[in-house]
């Protein structure tokens, strides 16, 4: 009956207003067919009926490029690609999760340790997660879930599929035995200790606010037990302009040696000072001691900083400049903030590589089709990633086109900012 009644709502339109809040009117009919389509799916897997869609953003970083994991400032947005999961509860004390085209997954709630070779797999997030919640008080014994779930977040996309994952699976916890009990920043913070604990990847703090909280948040991560989040209104079309996330074309290989190099040489240089992160460390003082710093950590960790302590300044001044409605401002900080990631971060080209240099010639492609006009900057993570561009509406479609044309067909993602986070949908 639960089944009849969850495809009864949604056939009868109880769900449109919810849909429309996550997807747009424009997208209405084709969230409602998504939705059919993940409860056919939930049905033939588990021979069961489930209960509740739940619904987790990816996110897009508009500035603060590598800085969460120092303690610093960022600006993100949730954005309008999701991964849309139907759900029940049982009682087998296992969760089961079947992402479509992927393996069924079976994590048992009586193991919640990491295990030996499940590090960067979809199964050590959902232990990563339920062990957290267990050990902050969530009541996991003698319960269960079933989850079917389909993803527009596409892997690799620097969207960041896994902390969607992360907020999708705390998010369902969250409202399934402990009554809501978590904010969103507490399932971000239960994201990140997933993934950095039981995944095994140094990430910080900001993929998984974002994805949680939703809409566009100005984040303080000075103290990230209790990070500061300001919710920031933004209606890009108002401005003119779109936004766009550029595939590269990149061989998404495993690069988290190239991404905990940053944290590592960023460690290096904060050791000199005794400290553990830069936010730490008074950016006079590291000027003062460039010397020392450049013979101990090296070069590429001294421009690391570099670049670090101006993203922070740029982060908040983009965050003041959309408060301020002085949208030209703040493209101008978004061109400087990817010059900075370039040259100084430098992760645009991973470590050696000389032939194959995808992103940079993402970025240096769509600096030609704006035309001065615009922004474009590498986007999140870096490296084998994604760009990303704010283009003008007159523009978008031989943007599009162009880009595509290079990049090929369905590189060039068109995304809209998505006003809520990780969400129920019922």
């Amino acid at each position: 009956m639960e089944h009849e009644t969850l495809e009864t709502r949604l056939r009868a339109g109880a769900l449109d207003a919810q849909l429309t809040r996550l997807y747009g009117a424009e997208g209405l009919e084709a969230a409602r067919s998504r939705c059919a389509s993940v409860i056919s799916g939930f049905t033939k897997t588990f021979e069961s009926l489930p209960e509740a869609f739940f619904s987790a953003p990816g996110r897009t970083e508009l500035g603060g490029n590598h800085t969460d994991h120092q303690h610093g400032r960022v600006l993100a947005a949730g954005v309008d690609l999701d991964i849309l999961a139907a759900v029940s509860p049982n009682q087998s004390g296992m969760i089961r999760v079947q992402s479509q085209g992927y393996p069924l997954l079976v994590v048992d709630l009586k193991e919640l340790t990491p295990k030996a070779g499940e590090e960067n797999t979809s199964a050590a997030l959902i232990r990563g997660v339920a062990a957290r919640m267990a050990a902050l008080g969530c009541p996991l014994e003698g319960v269960g879930l079933d989850a079917y779930m389909v993803s527009d977040v596409l892997g690799g996309s620097g969207l960041s599929s896994s902390a969607a994952f992360e907020v999708l699976m705390g998010t369902i916890l969250n409202e399934l035995f402990w009554n809501g009990k978590c904010s969103a920043v507490e399932i971000a913070q239960i994201g990140q200790y997933a993934e950095n604990v039981f995944f095994g990847k140094p990430c910080g703090l900001m993929d998984q606010t974002a994805s949680s909280v939703g809409g566009v948040v100005a984040i303080d991560f000075a103290d990230t037990a209790a990070p500061v989040v300001e919710a920031i209104g933004l209606d890009l079309h108002a401005q003119g302009y779109a936004l766009c996330i550029l595939d590269s074309g990149a061989d998404h290989a495993d690069l988290t040696g190239e991404y905990a190099a940053i944290t590592d040489e960023l460690k290096a240089v904060c050791r000199h000072f005794g400290k553990e992160f830069l936010r730490e460390v008074p950016e006079a003082d590291f000027i003062r001691e460039l010397p020392a710093l450049r013979q101990e950590a090296g070069d590429r960790a001294v421009l690391r900083a570099f670049h670090v302590y101006a993203e922070n300044r740029r982060a908040k001044a983009e965050a003041d400049a959309l408060r301020a409605g002085d949208f030209d401002g703040f493209l101008t900080l978004v061109r400087e903030s990817g010059r900075s990631s370039a040259m100084y971060l430098q992760n645009v080209v991973p470590t050696g590589q000389t032939d194959r240099q995808e992103l940079m010639v993402t970025i240096a492609l769509c600096e030609s089709l704006l035309g001065g006009r615009g922004a474009v900057r590498v986007h999140g993570g870096g490296f084998g990633g994604t760009a990303q561009a704010f283009v003008p509406l007159d523009l978008l479609d031989s943007f599009k086109a162009g880009t595509e044309a290079v990049l090929g067909s369905g590189s060039c993602h068109v995304v809209t900012i998505r006003p809520v986070g990780g969400v129920a949908i019922k």
